[in-house]
């Protein structure tokens, strides 16, 4: 299962890494856990950001929507 790349030495891609530690978490925990985390970190998004943040990520969300739809 491994995809271990022969040019870095045997080691694992970060991206490797990322994939089977997120599949593990998935494993671990339950719906309600990835519920409590999200509010969590938005709760901290938004002690840590201004509307004019908010307004910014809504208008890229907007025309990336925009455009894969147009397409």
């Amino acid at each position: 299962m491994a995809n271990r790349n022969n040019d870095n030495g045997g080691k694992m891609s970060r991206e490797e890494a990322g994939r089977m530690g997120g599949e593990a978490t998935a494993k671990k925990h339950d719906k309600e856990f990835f519920q409590e985390i999200g509010e969590k970190g938005g709760e901290a998004t938004a002690r840590n950001h201004d509307k004019e943040f908010y307004q910014e990520i809504g208008e890229k969300g907007g025309k990336s929507n925009n455009n894969r739809n147009n397409n």
